[in-house]
C-alpha cells in the first residue's frame, strides 16, 4: 500500500477506540508481545505473567482514559501506532535513569515507541506519526516532548525511532541513555 494513496487520519486512543488498538496489536506481525507496557507501570509479578497481563494492563489504562498514544488510520483501518503520553505515565523511563540531565520534567510528554504495519513502512510514515504526536501533545498542554531514538546503524531499539527523524523536526539531543539511545527534546 502506498501512503500517498491512503486516507490518513491520526486519532488519540480512547476507551471507544480500544477495539481498534486491540485489533491492530493482535494483527499479523503486531506488537502483541509487549502491548507497549515496557516503560509503563506494572508490578514485577504481573510483568512475568506475559502478554495477556500486559494487554490487560494497557486495556485498564485506556479504560481509565489515561493518554497512551495515537493510532494512524487508513480510512477505518488502523495501520500505525505511536506511544506518546505524559512522562509521568512512563514510570520506567525515570527509574531506568533515561531522564538523566536534571532538566525540568513538568508538562513533558514522551514518545516511547512506533509500530507501523509492514505495508506502510519506508514511506515516511514515522515522520507523519511524529508530526501528529507533536500536535496531539501540544493540544494537551505539553511544554516539551522527549524521545529516545537510536542511530541508524543501531542493532536494537529501532522501535523508538531513528535520530535523524527527530532532528529534522527540531528535536535537540540533551543526554544519552546508555550507549545507544539519545534523549532528545523538542520545546513547544
Amino acid at each position: 500500500m502506498n501512503v500517498e494513496h491512503a486516507k490518513l487520519s491520526f486519532l488519540r486512543v480512547t476507551p471507544d477506540r480500544w477495539p481498534d488498538l486491540e485489533r491492530f496489536f493482535e494483527s499479523r506481525g503486531g506488537p502483541k508481545h509487549c502491548w507497549c507496557m515496557v516503560f509503563r507501570p506494572m508490578s514485577a509479578a504481573f510483568r512475568r505473567v506475559g502478554s495477556p497481563a500486559k494487554k490487560q494492563a494497557l486495556s485498564e489504562t485506556v479504560a481509565a482514559n489515561t493518554p497512551v498514544g495515537i493510532l494512524a488510520y487508513d480510512g477505518e483501518e488502523p495501520i500505525a501506532w505511536c506511544s506518546i503520553a505524559p512522562l509521568e505515565t512512563y514510570t520506567n523511563l525515570r527509574t531506568r535513569s533515561y531522564v538523566s540531565d536534571g532538566s525540568d520534567t513538568e508538562d513533558v510528554w514522551s514518545i516511547a515507541c512506533f509500530y507501523i504495519r509492514s505495508t506502510f513502512r519506508r514511506q515516511g510514515m514515522t515522520t507523519r506519526l511524529l508530526k501528529a504526536a507533536i500536535d496531539y501533545a501540544k493540544a494537551n498542554g505539553a511544554k516539551a516532548i522527549e524521545a529516545y531514538p537510536v542511530d541508524y546503524d543501531s542493532p536494537s531499539y529501532s522501535y523508538m525511532g531513528r535520530i535523524g527523524t527527530f532532528e529534522r523536526l527540531g528535536f535537540k539531543e540533551i543526554a544519552m541513555a546508555g550507549t545507544r539511545r539519545h534523549i532528545m527534546r523538542l520545546q513547544l
